[in-house]
């Protein structure tokens, strides 16, 4: 039987589209951008890399503070809808800005109130899926949207592609460029917000005490001591922590690590395009084969494959090898965090959404600053950006692990 989506899973995934436009500007041309203010400014190829990298895990910090105060305050009734507005028009107005920045240190300031926005604005999005659409759909829907979500964030990429590597065909500067870019990633950001914004209804939510934000703390106090309770979430949050750390510093430095290696810019943004392309039929391909396969052994294909490429990490050297890491990438990228979070959205009360996807983003997100800090520093201790990105093989065994004892105390219960 065909899978067609609702309107309301459309809208939902539509802002998928929208706001992977903003993941794919911080991924690509956000770090070439600070490469440049930060070589006006006399950084070196390793410091730049570094700079970049503890700006990153600065952010992944303050949405492990944020992300569970937050997401537990918009559980309550008509909240959700509220605090995603907030954060997505702090992040694209704070988007424009960024293109005006000529320091890098000021730069650097404006994209972690930026990330943090729309890393917020993330923790309402996920947490809506339990009112979007049904458990026996959530894998797919969640697969749509991160498929979706490459492949429809490529058209203001591509637009931005050409002002970047062609401004002085164009007649423009460099400077010029950049805040174009930045602002029709901003743009496409805020409209693909609308239609859900307009549609979304809260149907699972809790009731607002006399005191809402006392009693929030209160609440998010009581699921952390739940999680004693439930090892199958327990151990699953464990390994996420440890395996999504290492997918999303592959995404948040991929661009910052070709750059350091002194590969041609073109090639790295024409790859990393690639990388969006090859993962919209294969989160599509994953999001189908759920029907037959359990989310686990998808999921345990995907980490072992992470594996991989971070070992292959050690070796790269070169354009090609930079365009094979970009592929493998594409092909687990979009289905490791579809089928997390789908996963995790069945294991959990969907009325309570808000609070344990304020818990999911710490020990994703929100703990990022773990690889990005592993890579930074193993990068400045050994002088190599190969050990740096390659020392990622250890989140992914780790995550591998926990996450089959996570698997089998779920069979177990």
């Amino acid at each position: 039987m065909k899978f067609k989506l609702t309107p309301l899973e459309k809208k939902w995934v539509l802002y998928d589209v929208a706001n992977s436009a903003f993941t794919l500007l911080v991924s690509t041309i956000m770090p070439i951008y600070f490469n440049y203010l930060a070589g006006r400014g006399g950084l070196s190829s390793v410091d730049y890399l570094a700079y970049w990298g503890y700006a990153t895990s600065l952010v992944t910090i303050l949405v492990a503070v944020l992300g569970p105060t937050l997401g537990t305050l918009s559980d309550l009734r008509g909240r959700k809808k509220r605090f995603f507005l907030g954060s997505v028009l702090i992040g694209s107005v704070s988007c424009v800005v960024l293109g005006f920045m000529q320091s890098w240190l000021w730069f650097l300031g404006l994209f972690v109130i930026s990330k943090t926005a729309y890393s917020s604005s993330l923790v309402f999005y996920d947490a809506m899926l339990p009112d979007v659409t049904e458990d026996s759909r959530v894998d797919e829907v969640s697969s749509y949207g991160y498929a979706w979500g490459y492949i429809g964030s490529c058209i203001p990429f591509g637009v931005c592609l050409v002002l970047v590597l062609a401004y002085e065909s164009i007649g423009i500067s460099m400077e010029a460029a950049m805040v174009i870019a930045f602002f029709i990633i901003a743009l496409w950001w805020l409209l693909g917000a609308v239609p859900l914004l307009r549609s979304y209804r809260q149907i699972h939510y809790v009731e607002a005490q006399h005191e809402p934000v006392r009693d929030s703390f209160r609440r998010l106090g009581k699921v952390f001591s739940e999680l004693g309770r439930r090892p199958d979430i327990l151990f699953f949050l464990l390994a996420f922590f440890f395996y999504i750390d290492g997918v999303y510093t592959v995404i948040d430095m991929a661009t910052a690590y070709g750059t350091a290696l002194g590969l041609d810019t073109a090639g790295l943004l024409l790859a990393l395009l690639v990388t969006q392309v090859v993962a919209f039929p294969c989160s599509i391909f994953f999001g189908r084969l759920s029907r037959k396969l359990d989310a686990k052994v998808i999921l345990s294909v995907c980490i072992a494959a992470y594996f991989g490429i971070a070992v292959f990490a050690f070796w790269l050297n070169s354009l090609r090898d930079f365009w094979i890491l970009a592929v493998c990438v594409g092909m687990f990228q979009g289905t490791i965090q579809a089928i997390s979070r789908s996963y995790y959205t069945k294991i959990i009360p969907a009325e309570r959404a808000g609070e344990f996807f304020g818990i999911y983003d710490i020990c994703g997100k929100g703990a990022a600053f773990t690889g990005t800090l592993l890579v930074s520093a193993i990068s400045q201790l050994t002088g190599s950006t190969n050990a740096g990105v390659g020392s990622l093989s250890v989140m992914f065994l780790l995550g591998f692990v926990l996450f089959r004892v996570a698997a089998s105390k779920r069979e177990s219960m």
